[in-house]
C-alpha cells in the first residue's frame, strides 16, 4: 500500500490532478472548505451496507469517525499535507465485522488449552491428548476443547479411550459446543463423581451412566461446567492473557465489536480483565456483555445483576447490559427441546431450563426495566416457548424498548418464523453450523432435519439476521470466527471447498451474499443496540471497518476460505494489518 501521496491521479481522469499534497489548508468541496481528514483511503470497491449508497470508491475519517464515504474525486477535497492517504488498490472494504453472539473471555480462559479438530474423529483426539499430555508434563491437568459428541453415537465417549493414554493425571475435554465434557477415571476420581453421586438436573444436567450405575465419563451441560470449576482450570491470569489473544485474533478476521453471550466461568473476572486490557490498550473492539443464567437457581437477584452492571460497567470500550437466558441444550446431546421424541430415544424429547412460567418472569421484568434479553433456544419447542415469553412482555410493557434476540434457531417451524417478525425479534445463529450435519440426522426426523438453520426463510419474512462464531464452541478452533469463512458455508451449506459435498437441507435456504455480510454488521449491530454508529460505512459513523484482498461478490463462493483480510481498522486506526 502507498502511503503520503505528493499528488495522486485517478483511472478514468488521467492526467488531471485530483489534490496536490502540501496543502496546509482543506480543499474546497461543492463551494465549501471542509477541514482535512487525519486520513483517506481510496480506490477501493467500497461496499457501505447503506441501502442509499450501497457502493463507494473512497473514504475519509477525521477524529475516529467518517467525514467523507464517495468517489475518488470527491475525497480530494478532504486531504492536505499531513493527511494520510492509502490507495487500496481496488480491494474491497467492508464495515467492521460484528460478532453477535461469541465468548471472548471464556475463549480467552481456554485459548491456551489444548483445541481439538472437530472435523476428526474419536482416535485423532485420543492421539492429540497423548501428544499434548507428552508436551505438556509439568500440567497437573490436561484439558482441551472441541471434540464433537455425536460422533462416539449415542452413548457418548467414554473414559476407557483417554485412560489408555493418561490415568495418572485427570484428562477433562469439553465438547464442541461446551455443552459436555469427556473426562478420564482419574479426573473421575479426583472429582469423586462416583455411581452414588446424584446428577445436577437429571435428564439435562447429568453424568451419563454404564453397566451398575457407573458413570461413564461423559458430562452432560452443568456436570461438564461443576468439573471445570472444580478442577480449577481456568484463572485470573489465564483469562487475561487469553482474551488479549482472542481480540487480537479477532482483529486479524475484521471484527471490530462483539457480543460476549456469557463469560460464565470468566464472569467473576469480566470487568476487571476488560478493564485492564482497555487501560494497556490490548483491547481494539467493541464489547458488549451480558450477564449469562443456566439454571432455575439463578434466577433471584439476576435482573437486579445486570442493572448493577449496565450501572457500573460502563467505558469507551465495553458495556454489559444484556441478560443471557440458557433455555436448552443441543441436538447432538439431544438435550434440544423439540416437539418430538429424538429418533431410537422414546419418550425423550429434550428440556427446556427454564418452565413457561419462568420464562415469562424473567423476560417480562427485563422488559419492564428496559433490559435486552438473549435466549439461547436451539430447538423448535425451546424457540416457541421463548417467543411466548417476547410476546407476553410486549403486550405487558408496551413502552419498553427492551429488544429481544434468539440464538442459534437450529430447527424451527413456520409458525414461528412468521412470528419473530411480528415480534420484531432478531434470529441470531452461526453459519458454520449450516453444512450437512450427518450425526445429528441420526437424532431428528426428516421433517425436523429439513428445517435446519432457516436463514433464508428469515430474510424472506424480514426478520432482523445477525451473525456470530460461538467461539469456542464453534468447533473449527479460532478459524471458526471468521466471518468469511462462516460466509461460504452459509452461501454453500456445505463443507468449505467441497463442491460434491452433500448439501444441508433444505437448499433453499442457502442465503444470499449482500445477506450473510449485512449480518455481520448492520444486522449484529441492532442486535447490540449500536446501528448509529457501527454496522454500515456512513457519514458521521465510526470509522470501523475491513479491507479484504478479494471482493466477495466477484469471487467464487468456494474459495472464500482463501480469501485474506489486508487491514482492519477501529477509530481511524489501523489495528490490524496483513504482513
Amino acid at each position: 500500500m502507498n502511503t503520503r501521496y505528493l499528488g495522486w491521479l485517478t483511472a478514468g481522469l488521467a492526467g488531471t490532478a485530483l489534490f496536490v499534497a502540501g496543502c496546509k489548508t482543506a480543499l474546497e468541496a461543492g463551494g465549501m472548505r471542509v477541514p482535512a481528514a487525519d486520513s483517506v483511503y481510496l480506490n477501493a470497491s467500497v461496499y457501505t451496507v447503506d441501502d442509499d449508497q450501497p457502493w463507494a470508491e473512497a473514504v475519509a475519517v477525521r477524529n475516529g469517525e467518517l467525514v467523507y464515504v464517495g468517489s475518488n474525486e470527491g475525497v480530494a477535497a478532504y486531504a492536505d499535507g499531513d493527511t494520510r492517504v492509502t490507495d487500496l488498490g481496488g480491494k474491497m472494504m467492508l464495515p467492521g465485522f460484528v460478532d453477535s453472539h461469541m465468548h471472548p473471555l471464556m475463549g480467552g480462559a481456554y485459548a491456551l488449552a489444548l483445541a481439538l479438530d472437530t472435523f476428526a474423529g474419536p482416535e485423532d483426539w485420543v492421539e492429540a491428548v497423548s501428544d499434548y499430555a507428552e508436551q505438556h508434563q509439568d500440567k497437573p491437568v490436561i484439558f482441551g476443547y472441541g471434540f464433537l459428541a455425536s460422533a462416539f453415537g449415542a452413548d457418548g465417549p467414554h473414559k476407557a479411550m483417554l485412560d489408555k493414554v493418561v490415568s495418572d493425571r485427570p484428562v477433562l475435554l469439553m465438547d464442541e459446543g461446551f455443552h459436555g465434557a469427556w473426562a478420564n477415571s482419574k479426573a473421575l476420581e479426583v472429582l469423586n463423581i462416583t455411581k452414588d453421586t446424584p446428577d445436577i438436573a437429571p435428564g439435562f444436567s447429568y453424568y451419563k451412566r454404564g453397566d451398575g450405575n457407573e458413570p461413564t465419563g461423559y458430562l452432560l451441560e452443568g456436570t461438564a461446567g461443576k468439573a471445570m470449576e472444580d478442577l480449577d482450570v481456568i484463572t485470573l491470569e489465564s483469562i487475561t492473557q487469553g482474551s488479549e489473544l482472542v481480540f487480537n485474533i479477532m482483529n486479524s478476521y475484521g471484527i471490530t465489536a462483539v457480543f460476549d453471550a456469557g463469560a460464565f466461568d470468566a464472569a467473576e473476572h469480566q470487568v476487571s480483565v476488560l478493564k485492564k486490557l482497555q487501560d494497556a490498550n490490548k483491547m481494539h473492539v467493541r464489547y458488549v456483555g451480558s450477564h449469562a443464567i443456566v439454571s432455575a437457581d439463578q434466577i433471584d437477584g439476576a435482573i437486579d445483576r445486570v442493572e448493577e452492571l449496565r450501572r457500573t460497567s460502563k467505558s469507551d470500550r465495553f458495556h454489559v447490559n444484556m441478560l443471557k437466558i440458557m433455555n436448552d441444550g443441543t441436538i447432538e446431546g439431544k438435550t434440544a427441546a423439540m416437539f418430538e421424541d429424538y429418533q431410537g430415544d422414546p419418550g425423550n424429547n429434550g428440556k427446556t431450563v427454564f418452565s413457561q412460567e419462568q420464562m415469562n418472569d424473567l423476560v417480562s421484568e427485563s422488559a419492564k426495566r428496559d433490559i435486552d434479553v438473549h435466549i439461547h433456544a436451539l430447538g423448535e419447542r425451546a424457540v416457541h416457548e421463548a417467543l411466548n415469553a417476547v410476546e407476553l412482555a410486549k403486550t405487558t410493557h408496551k413502552d419498553s424498548i427492551s429488544r429481544y434476540s434468539i440464538c442459534h434457531v437450529q430447527v424451527v417451524t413456520d409458525e414461528s418464523i412468521k412470528r419473530f417478525a411480528e415480534l420484531g425479534v432478531v434470529a441470531q445463529s452461526t453459519p458454520l453450523w449450516t453444512s450437512f450435519d450427518s450425526q445429528g440426522q441420526k437424532y431428528v426426523s426428516e421433517d425436523q432435519f429439513n428445517r435446519y438453520f432457516r436463514y433464508n426463510s428469515f430474510k424472506e419474512n424480514d426478520v432482523t439476521l445477525a451473525f456470530g462464531s460461538d467461539f469456542p464452541a464453534s468447533g473449527a478452533g479460532t478459524l471458526g470466527m471468521s466471518p468469511v469463512f462462516n460466509m461460504e458455508i452459509g452461501h454453500t451449506r456445505q463443507e468449505t471447498g467441497e463442491r460434491d459435498a452433500p448439501i444441508q437441507p433444505n437448499i433453499s435456504e442457502r442465503l444470499d451474499i449482500a445477506s450473510l455480510i449485512r449480518g455481520y454488521t448492520l444486522g449484529s449491530a441492532y442486535q447490540l443496540r449500536m446501528e448509529d454508529q457501527i454496522g454500515s460505512l456512513e457519514v458521521g459513523k465510526k470509522a470501523d471497518f475491513v479491507v479484504l484482498d478479494k471482493n466477495l461478490f466477484e469471487t467464487d463462493p468456494y474459495t472464500f476460505s482463501d480469501v485474506k483480510v489486508t487491514m482492519t481498522v477501529m477509530d481511524g486506526n489501523v489495528v490490524y494489518s496483513l504482513r
